[in-house]
Formats: C-alpha cells, structure tokens, sequence
C-alpha cells in the first residue's frame, strides 16, 4: 500500500500542458486508450484499468474534495498481454458493476509524480498530479511537490475537481 497526494483539475489546453511538461523535462510514457470498470463496493473505489499501457486492478480511497487531497492505494499490476474480460466478467458477477469510464490518457513522469492528461468521453479534458509517497516523512515533499506544479501549470482553485470521473459520469446520468 501506498498513498498519493494528489489534485485532478479540469485543463482547457492540453498543448500548453503538454509543452510545459516538456519545458520542465518530464518523461512521457506514452498515451494509453483506458477502460475503468468501476465496482460496486461497501467503501472507496474498486476498479479494473484496461489499456495498452496499463492493466491493474485499484483500490482507492480519498476524500471527495476539490482540494489537494490524499489517498491510500492498494495497486495489483496485471499482464499487459492478457485478457481482462474473464476477471472483468467474475468481479462483475461477484459485486456488480458500478459504471465504466472510457478515456485518453497521457502518462508521464517529474521524479515521483505522475502526471495525466486525460480526454474524458462525456467530460472533456483535465490534467492529474500524483505524487507518490511510502512513508509518512514523504508527506511533506509530496505536498510541495503538488503545490508547485500547481503553479507551474496555472491550477486555480476553481479548476479542481472534487470527485473521481466516476462519481461525474454517474452524476450525469441521474
């Protein structure tokens, strides 16, 4: 396990980011094409990630806040070669699924942050800081480190989001 202090917030401009990313000598991983099958469970967000790029199974929990929050992650790395619709198929059965999330993310890298570029179908565009931490004497760089890129990128407070794309999705759709 290990957490995140992090902040999603929604970006008009994705070439600015994308230059500014590589202005700061950001390492891009690429752009992966994502399916999120979000779970039904009695507490955080259980959710199977299918992509090129990434394939894992995540748990999560956080507050909802449009803020820079924390949040614990338990993440299982799956094989990028295999098919995940027999798992996706038993978790459907077993808890039901909640709803799914399809986006273009552009995953790169500054040290121990990651930072996504997201086109999301039905929401539009945003940009996440995730800095990693292990331990809790990680909890203040992780901080600055989200503060800054803030900066870096003109986050203003009113940009932040609140909620998971899941948790927007679903609020759509009611």
């Amino acid at each position: 396990m290990f957490f995140n202090v992090e902040i999603k917030a929604r970006c008009a401009n994705l070439d600015r980011a994308r230059a500014k990313l590589r202005e700061m000598g950001a390492r891009f991983v690429g752009a992966d094409e994502q399916r999120d099958t979000y779970f039904v469970v009695p507490r955080g967000r259980l959710k199977l990630r299918d992509g090129p790029i990434e394939k894992a199974l995540i748990f999560y929990e956080r507050p909802d806040a449009a803020a820079v929050k924390e949040s614990t992650v338990a993440l299982a790395r799956l094989e990028q070669t295999g098919d995940l619709e027999p798992l996706r198929a038993a978790l459907r059965e077993a808890l039901g699924v909640r709803i799914e999330v399809r986006k273009r993310r552009e995953i790169w890298f500054l040290d121990n942050v990651k930072i996504h570029l997201d086109e999301v179908a039905g929401l539009g565009t945003f940009i996440e800081f995730e800095a990693r931490g292990e331990s809790d004497e990680d909890r203040p760089r992780c901080q600055r480190q989200v503060d800054e890129l803030m900066a870096a990128f003109g986050v203003r407070p009113e940009d932040l989001q609140s909620r998971s794309y899941a948790d927007m999705l679903a609020g759509a759709k009611a």
